[in-house]
């Protein structure tokens, strides 16, 4: 018999199958302090919690028998990742109950804004009788913006076509193939903004995608726009859309979701006649929350039962024999594919292959394969990917994950190739490897041969090889407070394409990036960011 133990409150519904399976015995004790906890977990196979239990390295080095802690919900901060890892315990969570609630909280959200329903309610439930201040909008014949097309922007889309809506729909990962099968139209970010009626954001919050709504986006606006956000604050830019409001280029903003929470008293949103907000309730309704706790059950039976699982969130245990040999690629892999994925810009990734070339040619590359992976994916999708769920992420996109290998390596003793397809049919394409006193190293982009340090903040120049260009360059970065620590560059032929790679001291704002591809014979300049 295995033992589960639930120390947080967690609905009878949701562990219903565990209790009924014939090989389980459930038992409940919340409220328990972290002595109180680690000195019962022993006993116990598996533990789900919610948020209140903080399951630390003290309770997993207490629990013998602990396989599998269960978070009945997407957030694992409550969780010590690293001291599971190490001992083995696999972490699960729910990242699929709460994608219909928050779909539909999405709507009532944008129905609410179309329709000024909270503010006739209010004025109504006053005493003041008054129809003619609340004039409306149908959302039947208006283009509908939606960035992001994972889980919940997905549904958010099918749901609009019911309405008769025309949807406009942007994500990293979605290809021409994928928006027809959704029944979609491909779009830019700037196709949403010039053109949709209403717009939607389903997006994790990244480097990448802060801010990603701002000031020159609201210039360039449809006028008339209304904005919903039930995704993370701080994709859309607060300020910028207050401003844009009062100036008449937004018509309105429904945002569940802020950039501090809880925002401060004085936040303009709180007391703006043309903002609906609500105090993060995407995922709040009775079906999200028993539906968090059926998936994770039912993955801790499987994972107690030796079956297939899928939503782990830390590394699955791996022979000391190939962790050994794989260990010192992890980070060099990670960083090849998120070079990868930031030199593919606004292009949909299709597929992921990597070549191992060399002596990890003949052992199980799985591991530093999700690394890679990992990598690609992080760069658009921020922290919502981690090394066990990545593989399961990119299938969701249709993302389509090759692997192959050679025993030869072109001279190194083992060499990792990520080329990442577009569906522009275009490849993007770097490799790697570990140099004995020098580390990790860069030594291919695409099909020029380069040997780069991959950290910091670095600078990718597309160029046509003529004379006077790299001081060109380097005067303007000078211009702009941008100190260069380094250069490389290379080309095939006199006077043909070439590349140029900067090692800079700090980022380089988007307006000097701008700035450099108007020297002649410049083609491109893009900011390349690893940790």
């Amino acid at each position: 018999m295995f033992k589960v133990l639930v120390s947080d409150p967690i609905s009878d519904l949701g562990i219903q199958q565990l209790v009924d399976a014939p090989d389980v015995t459930v038992e409940k004790n919340t409220g328990l302090s972290e002595d109180e906890l680690a000195a019962i977990i022993g006993d116990y196979d598996a533990l789900l919690v919610r948020s209140q239990t903080r399951v630390t390295e003290k309770i997993m080095a207490a629990g013998t028998r602990l396989k599998v802690v269960g978070r009945a919900g997407v957030g694992v901060d409550n969780i010590d990742l690293e001291a599971a890892t190490q001992r083995g315990i696999i972490v699960i969570n729910a990242p699929d109950g709460n994608t219909i609630t928050t779909c539909e909280h999405t709507f009532a959200m944008m129905m609410a804004l179309a329709r000024h329903i909270p503010q006739a309610y209010a004025k109504t439930i006053g005493g003041t009788w008054d129809r003619k201040s609340f004039l409306g909008v149908e959302l039947r014949n208006k283009t509908l913006g939606v960035l992001g097309m994972g889980r919940i922007g997905s549904e958010v889309a099918k749901r609009a076509k019911a309405f008769g809506m025309n949807i406009l729909a942007f994500d990293p990962f979605l290809t021409q193939e994928r928006a027809e099968k959704l029944e979609v139209k491909l779009a830019t970010v700037d196709d949403i903004i010039r053109n949709a009626d209403f717009m939607t954001v389903h997006t994790p919050l990244t480097p990448e995608t802060r801010h990603m709504i701002s000031r020159p986006q609201f210039e360039v606006m449809k006028k008339g726009m209304r904005i919903i956000n039930c995704a993370r604050g701080g994709v859309i830019d607060e300020m910028a859309l207050v401003e844009a409001i009062d100036e008449g280029i937004v018509a309105g903003a429904a945002f569940d979701v802020f950039e501090s929470e809880p925002p401060q008293q004085d936040h303009p949103f709180l007391n703006h006649p043309k903002i609906i907000v609500t105090p993060h309730l995407g995922a709040s309704t009775i079906e999200a929350q028993e539906n968090v706790a059926i998936d994770v059950s039912e993955e801790v039976l499987h994972i107690l039962r030796d079956e297939p699982f899928k939503n782990a969130v830390n590394m699955p245990p791996v022979a000391p024999s190939i962790m050994s040999r794989l260990q010192p690629y992890f980070s060099l892999g990670e960083k090849l594919g998120s070079f990868a994925a930031q030199i593919t810009k606004n292009q949909a990734i299709h597929e992921i292959h990597v070549d191992y070339a060399g002596d990890l040619s003949d052992i199980d590359t799985l591991p530093l394969t999700r690394y890679i992976v990992k990598g690609v994916l992080a760069h658009h999708l921020g922290s919502e990917v981690n090394i066990v769920n990545c593989m399961h992420l990119a299938k969701n996109r249709e993302v389509n994950v090759a692997v192959s290998t050679a025993p030869k390596s072109k001279g190194f003793t083992n060499l990792l190739t990520v080329t990442l397809k577009t569906s522009e049919n275009e490849e993007r394409l770097v490799a790697g490897t570990l140099l004995n006193g020098y580390g990790e190293r860069i030594v291919q982009l695409n099909k020029f041969p380069v040997d780069i340090a991959p950290e910091g903040h670095q600078i990718l120049i597309s160029h046509n090889d003529k004379p006077g260009i790299i001081g060109q360059v380097g005067t303007l970065l000078g211009k702009n407070d941008v100190n260069i620590a380094s250069m490389q560059v290379g080309r095939k032929i006199i006077g043909g394409e070439a590349i140029m790679i900067l090692t800079v001291d700090k980022g380089v704002q988007k307006e000097v990036l701008n700035e450099l591809t108007t020297i002649p014979e410049l083609n491109s300049a893009v900011e390349i960011v690893l940790s």
